[in-house]
């Protein structure tokens, strides 16, 4: 298996976002200056045996442009997004839309689920969690759920495959149902004969949440003691394979990583 990390841009955000109170105001400094970060975007290709698999679709090329509303473009700006679209990025490591054998989805915030128009009425199959397809489309159509899906991104003719709990999706590549994020994240677990990977995804944003126990800020968290749990999760996998784990937009490790998979 070859794994390839693909450069989907950007996203700058508060970094309390990230890191829960990471600025906060105290007695002896009451007006803080805050942080404002970067944060990476990417999608994982597998080139498999039996198959190449796209992880993640990223964000629309035209985020910037108003397909994402207002206040969301506000909070998590992905000003660079058209310079890194899905088929530049595929492009730059040698691959194409064709190329692609089946999609997976680790959930359908918008900046993960924006690349899903491209494979519109194709014969690729796109695995997701079925809690996730679930909360996307009640969250997308009613004020229940979240913030962050756009029914643009998802209500199209795309040949769903729905997952239920943990499932082996290739030899060697297992999806692990680690929700709190979202009800429906999915991460995997990516075995190789050198090396093994982690993908915690959204469970961890930064390095931070993962390594040292920080807390995402609770607009990032649907379920709290499910987060607790999929985190428990991740580090057994992590310490029993001694696995490599991938953060959600961690922009250093994506720098690290790039190129070196």
């Amino acid at each position: 298996m070859e794994l390839h990390l693909l450069d989907r841009g950007r996203i700058r955000a508060d970094l309390n976002f990230a890191l829960d109170a990471e600025v906060a105001a105290v007695h002896s400094n009451q007006s803080p200056e805050l942080r404002y970060e970067e944060y990476a975007v990417w999608n994982l290709l597998v080139d498999h045996p039996d198959g190449t698999v796209l992880w993640d679709t990223g964000s629309h090329p035209e985020a910037a442009d108003g397909y994402w509303p207002q206040p969301l473009f506000e909070a998590f700006a992905h000003t660079d997004a058209a310079d890194h679209d899905l088929e530049t990025a595929l492009d730059e490591v040698g691959y194409g839309l064709d190329d692609i054998d089946l999609v997976v989805q680790s959930h359908l915030h918008l900046d993960h689920a924006g690349g899903l128009a491209q494979f519109e009425s194709r014969d690729v199959p796109v695995y997701v969690h079925r809690r996730e397809l679930e909360h996307a489309y009640l969250s997308a159509n009613s004020p229940a759920g979240g913030d962050a899906y756009l029914a643009a991104d998802f209500d199209r003719d795309i040949d769903w495959r729905v997952v239920d709990g943990d499932r082996q999706l290739l030899p060697g590549i297992e999806l692990l149902h680690v929700p709190g994020h979202t009800p429906g994240l999915l991460g995997a677990h990516v075995q190789r004969e050198t090396d093994d990977l982690v993908v915690a995804g959204d469970v961890a944003f930064l390095a931070a949440n993962y390594e040292q126990g920080r807390e995402m800020s609770a607009s990032l968290v649907y379920d709290s003691r499910a987060q607790a749990e999929s985190l428990r999760r991740l580090r057994d996998r992590e310490r029993r394979t001694d696995a490599t784990v991938l953060y959600g937009h961690d922009p250093d490790q994506f720098d690290e990583l790039q190129g070196s998979l």
